[in-house]
């Protein structure tokens, strides 16, 4: 019984990068992964936006009972307008959150029927001040919209022949 390993081909494996299929075939699952990290990335700043509710409620809190931060010492209890101050900071705060959370559920619905390319590609730049998660996802999906066979599903290319 022989055990040596057959021979080896006289040809080598080849060296470099993967080719990437011409027709854009992995951009389908690149979309649909974008989409559901979208998604994801949404629910959480709508999430952590919910946190501005704290100040809106201090200012409430310091407008309407100013008294109660008198703790047991004599002097000034913090003026109204102080506490309004707080609760259009927050509130501010809060929509801007809320709306921010609208546009990335917006854009990983879009991604994901491959309509509105600009918007898409406007809300992951803006993603990217989202530290950590953001700004991966926002630059994952520039790379991911950038490329031409995506540009020609979303019809801003003309196919090539």
């Amino acid at each position: 019984m022989d055990t040596t390993p057959p021979p080896l081909s006289s040809v080598p494996p080849p060296v470099g990068p993967r080719a990437r299929p011409a027709d854009g075939a992995d951009d389908e699952s690149h979309l649909r992964a974008l989409a559901i990290a979208h998604y994801v990335c949404a629910g959480l700043t709508a999430l952590c936006a919910l946190f501005a509710l704290i100040y809106v409620g201090m200012g409430l809190f310091m407008a309407l009972a100013p008294e109660s931060f008198d703790n047991g010492r004599a002097g000034e209890p913090p003026p109204a307008f102080l506490g309004w101050f707080f609760v259009f900071f927050g509130g501010v705060f809060l929509l801007m959150g809320e709306a921010l959370a609208l546009c990335l559920f917006l854009s990983g619905r879009w991604l994901s029927k491959g309509r509105r390319y600009w918007f898409s590609f406007v809300v992951a730049c803006i993603a990217c001040t989202i530290m950590p998660f953001g700004t991966v996802l926002g630059v994952f999906t520039i790379i991911v919209l950038s490329r031409d066979s995506v540009k020609r599903r979303y019809g801003l290319l003309r196919p090539t022949l």
